[in-house]
């Protein structure tokens, strides 16, 4: 079945870590956006993440995916190696994807220095997997938020599905009443999907920061909870959803929490530093709401749990629109 390993199943595979180094802050871990490394005068901070269902944009998504991970830690991406499986050395394939890392690696002004090509005729549509580098002087953990800090989601849910499901379902979405022009508006969410801009923006007032991908921003807010030992409260009704986004995902009956959410960041953030954070979003001209906030766990609501409206969530939902290429 198509996406994220259970936490048991993660757990096997991340708890095999080699040799102990007292230079490594964060390791694998459930949750967690990045790695980070003491360098002693710099955190090196690293990340990985594959793309392969995008099928119009694989390689602008792949890039900021990858770059994302590094923001959300307080880290300004720098480099990138580059991992390409292709189900075929067809040219054009090949040199679309090209030209869409170029582009999107210029854009978020990071260097590719390396990876590894290969043709694997298994595959039935083209494989990224990036790993990015950055380095800081204040790495920002996923569980590092604390008990009565404010969540701040920027931009809204499901910025990357909306892409998605306007480019690759275009044609189902039109059949379902989308109207044309709010598939081509809803395509050029491609061109939101980078928080690097938002996570400079919150990094010095945020306690932690995630960004939300496969599953959304309840798996975001799952695994924040999980990493941290709390419990999350937010208001769905609280939760920023585009015009563009709420029509694509009602006509292929997709829940916009729940699917990819590249674009949106989720940082916690000090009750007393709120307006200070959401002020310097708006100065940066990018949208922020406060949705929910960090609770201490008690009674049934136990450490890593989502509180959504009257809902308790402990497990990462699978994808919203997984079934869609199934």
């Amino acid at each position: 079945m198509t996406g994220k390993l259970g936490v048991a199943a993660l757990n096997d595979l991340i708890s095999a870590t080699g040799i102990e180094d007292p230079a490594v802050i964060q390791g694998a871990a459930y949750g967690e956006d990045a790695a980070a490394i003491d360098l002693g005068d710099r955190i090196l901070v690293v990340s990985t993440d594959p793309l392969s269902l995008a099928a119009e944009a694989v390689g602008r998504l792949a890039v900021h995916v990858a770059c994302n991970d590094i923001a959300a830690s307080g880290a300004d991406p720098q480099w990138l190696t580059n991992t390409v499986f292709l189900p075929n050395d067809d040219r054009g394939t090949r040199e679309t994807i090209a030209t869409q890392v170029d582009r999107a690696a210029r854009e978020a002004s990071v260097t590719i220095v390396g990876g590894h090509t290969e043709v694997l005729p298994a595959l039935e549509r083209p494989l990224l997997s990036m790993t990015a580098f950055g380095t800081t002087d204040r790495f920002l953990r996923t569980g590092g938020a604390a008990v009565g800090d404010r969540l701040i989601l920027t931009k809204g849910a499901a910025i990357e599905a909306t892409a998605i499901l306007a480019t690759d379902f275009r044609d189902s979405c039109l059949d379902a009443g989308v109207s044309a022009e709010t598939l081509d508006s809803a395509a050029g969410f491609l061109n939101s999907v980078s928080v690097i801009e938002d996570a400079r923006a919150l990094r010095d007032v945020a306690t932690a920061m995630h960004d939300p991908t496969e599953g959304g921003l309840i798996s975001a807010l799952v695994e924040m909870a999980a990493a941290g030992g709390h419990v999350l409260s937010v208001d769905r009704d609280r939760v920023p959803i585009r015009s563009e986004t709420a029509a694509c995902c009602e006509a292929m009956e997709v829940d916009p929490l729940a699917t990819f959410g590249s674009g949106a960041l989720l940082a916690a953030v000090p009750e007393e530093r709120v307006e200070e954070a959401l002020d310097a979003l708006e100065a940066a001209g990018i949208e922020g709401a406060s949705i929910g906030e960090v609770c201490t766990p008690e009674g049934d609501a136990e450490s890593g749990t989502l509180l959504l409206d009257n809902e308790r969530i402990r497990e990462a939902p699978r994808d919203a629109c997984y079934p869609l290429w199934e």
